[in-house]
């Protein structure tokens, strides 16, 4: 389920991705359905970083905004989040990366 559905039928919130959001008086942006939860990367933290709120605990929807883009970093890391099971550690990643060609 990634397009917010439940929240949106259960909550009756219009939640979906890239929605701006007032999260007790912090501003974010949506970027993650959570099931049951909506995930939430607020202004104050780092591209990337996604907090679970609850759809109608003290949120505030506002007009669609732009998702911050992850940095080169942050997607290399989540790559190797998906497929780490292939290696022994994130230095197996990286290392297997510049053998390939794909590390800066």
């Amino acid at each position: 389920m990634t397009d917010f559905s439940y929240v949106r039928e259960h909550y009756d919130v219009p939640a979906c991705y890239g929605r701006r959001v007032t999260v007790s008086g912090k501003p974010g942006t949506i970027i993650q359905d959570k099931g049951h939860y909506i995930g939430v990367n607020f202004d104050a933290d780092k591209p990337g970083v996604v907090k679970p709120c609850h759809p109608t605990s003290e949120v505030e929807y506002h007009d669609i905004g732009n998702p911050r883009k992850l940095t080169r970093s942050q997607r290399r890391y989540l790559d190797y989040l998906d497929c780490g099971e292939c290696f022994d550690d994130f230095h197996s990643y990286l290392k297997y990366l510049s053998d390939k060609g794909d590390a800066a």
